[in-house]
């Protein structure tokens, strides 16, 4: 089988894609950015041994990255930090954000590798424009120069540079544009959409749920989405959009946990925001702003290509909020 770099292998979705890349017989290099996390990687992969090899290289930085990439076959680009806040300038998101997909595609094609698979995000997708009863596509491209938060912008600008950049070195580029990731945890280090579950859970949000509608997808098909789209001869140039189903409102998701969890699931709350009310929280607490912004808009898409050209199958929704609030309780 082939040798596999992942990077950002400490995070979530990384986690779960060395899982699935062992599985399948890949021996597989991931980064991290300090060796420091070498101890975590390996506590959720105990079984990998010398299959796995981690590596320090920082997305800011050049040093490391080509020992990382030095024999590998394939490339997973899927390190992509998520901010807990607002920036204070738009540049603090989207410069690393290009610059560090542009240096880990230079260090790829350098090493001669076959393909790289580029996490981007439904964020590059389906925003700039009032969503409507338009159906969002691979075809669709979020407008960086419209009203829109820095890190949408970013994934937006960093995937259009992988692409341009790609055509100019005659690199192989395949992109996933995943949508939420839930799922089954496996150590502390959560994603950011994790936190809408652990939130309900919680009781953080005991004040009501937001207005908010998203897609999800399950981290073990986004997984296994990137692997089809490494391996695929049909994938070579392609987008491919994660999404589980359509949108759904946060609180379908709550009312999935109250069926479902029972006792677990008593700090649920069952009353909904309305917009109104979260703009004006907003104009008092800035941290709200973003959210504020995506009050009550339902974007609705389609991630049938990724069925139809590679065969992939994801779960249903109401399995995947199950499992990822059971693994939280765990």
């Amino acid at each position: 089988m082939s040798t596999v770099l992942l990077t950002g292998g400490s995070g979530f979705l990384g986690l779960h894609t060395i899982i699935k890349l062992l599985e399948q017989g890949h021996d597989v290099r991931t980064t991290v950015r300090s060796l420091e996390r070498e101890p975590q990687v390996r506590a959720a992969v105990p079984d990998a041994g010398d299959r796995l090899t981690v590596f320090a290289a920082d997305l800011l930085a050049d040093a490391g990255w080509a020992e990382a990439v030095a024999g590998a076959d394939y490339v997973l680009h899927v390190a992509s930090p998520f901010p807990a806040g607002a920036p204070d300038h738009e540049d603090d998101l989207i410069v690393p954000a290009r610059d560090g997909t542009l240096r880990v595609l230079r260090a790829a094609r350098d090493a001669g590798v076959r393909r790289v698979v580029v996490t981007s995000s439904f964020a590059a997708i389906g925003y700039g424009r009032e969503p409507g009863d338009h159906v969002f596509t691979e075809a669709d491209w979020t407008d960086p120069d419209a009203d829109i938060g820095a890190y949408i912008k970013s994934k937006a600008i960093a995937e259009r540079a992988a692409w341009d950049y790609a055509r100019d070195v005659g690199l192989e580029l395949t992109v996933v544009n995943p949508t939420a990731i839930f799922g089954p945890v496996l150590d502390g280090d959560h994603s950011a959409s994790i936190g809408m579950i652990s939130g309900l859970l919680d009781g953080s949000m005991a004040g009501g749920i937001p207005p908010l509608a998203f897609a999800v997808v399950d981290v073990l098909d986004a997984a296994d989405l990137h692997v089809r789209a490494m391996t695929d001869p049909a994938a070579a140039g392609e987008r491919f959009l994660a999404a589980g189903g359509d949108s759904v409102w946060l609180a379908d998701i709550a009312r999935i946990l109250r069926d479902r969890l029972g006792d677990a699931a008593a700090n649920v709350p069952t009353q909904e925001l309305s917009v109104d009310v979260l703009r004006e929280a907003a104009k008092a607490n800035p941290a709200l702003e973003p959210i504020a912004r995506e009050a009550g808009n339902l974007r609705h898409l389609s991630a049938e290509k990724a069925r139809r050209v590679l065969g992939w199958q994801p779960r249903p929704l109401e399995e995947t909020v199950v499992a990822t609030a059971e693994s939280l309780l765990a």
